[in-house]
């Protein structure tokens, strides 16, 4: 692969000498390295929290896109294509090929709030354009406990780094929004889901890890799809400040699609789209 970075489906490799040679723009390149040396680095003597992310990004399993804007229609437009492309494509890159998005950060800071409510106009967006239907077998309604984002008739785990974590590093990103989104098919196919033994185990090491890593214990808001009580949606964003969290999931979900035809026939071809 050898496409620009930002607007565009790319494999490690290619992020990594795009930023070396100069030809990714600097947040771009500030984006992949504290991604790199967070999850590759150790933090109070303990390797960063999620093994399978580590490794993963340590073999060059992940790809990777940018989207120049949080808010921009063009931008996130991009982002659905990129997104339609990655599920097509991604099992026959590696059984651990995540997506790494890295948004462009705003020109002001932005306080947590606004990353929360900037996360859902993403997610909201992507919904909205959704060329797919909503899976049949998950609930639109994000008060249950088997709801799951959803898109491209996938669900999957959409989880953040941010800006504001001043003591969760492992969810901290100094450059601005990140969202790495996993398909449940790869979980299910790594046989990690939470109904199975090595997904217990490895709940277990990563829940141990959390707490070595960040020194502080692992957020109350994290659990398992499906579990009474546990809820999806509050932990693709972890709050630090509670009063800055939704009360309630602010995503409207129905089944009908398509209600936009802008990404009908996607996922396939890719539009032009540029570094700048």
């Amino acid at each position: 692969m050898t496409e620009p970075v930002v607007g565009e489906l790319v494999d490690q490799e290619t992020v990594a000498s795009r930023v070396e040679s100069g030809a990714a723009p600097d947040w771009v390149g500030d984006h992949w390295r504290t991604f790199r040396d967070g999850l590759l680095g150790e933090r109070n003597d303990s390797p960063f929290p999620c093994f399978f992310g580590a490794e993963s990004v340590a073999n060059g399993d992940p790809l990777y896109t940018a989207v120049p804007s949080m808010t921009d229609k063009d931008a996130l437009l991009d982002l659905g294509r990129t997104l339609l492309e990655y599920l097509d494509s991604y099992e026959a890159h590696s059984d651990r090929a995540s997506l790494v998005t890295f948004f462009r950060p705003p020109t002001e800071p932005l306080s947590e709030a606004a990353y929360h409510r900037s996360l859902w106009h993403v997610l909201q967006f992507l919904h909205v354009h959704d060329p797919e239907p909503w899976p049949a077998d998950i609930p639109t309604d994000p008060d249950d406990p088997y709801w799951e984002f959803s898109f491209g008739g996938e669900p999957m785990f959409p989880t953040c780094r941010a800006p504001f974590y001043d003591d969760r590093m492992s969810r901290y990103c100094p450059v601005g929004l990140e969202i790495t989104f996993q398909p449940r098919a790869l979980f299910e196919n790594l046989d990690v889901t939470a109904d199975q033994p090595a997904g217990q185990h490895a709940r277990e090491v990563i829940q141990d890890r959390l707490e070595d890593y960040d020194g502080v214990c692992p957020h109350a808001d994290l659990g398992d799809w499906g579990a009474d009580g546990d809820r999806e949606w509050v932990q693709y964003m972890l709050s630090s400040d509670d009063s800055a969290m939704p009360d309630e999931c602010p995503i409207t979900v129905t089944r009908e699609h398509p209600k936009s035809d802008a990404l009908l026939g996607a996922g396939r071809g890719r539009a032009a789209a540029s570094d700048d």
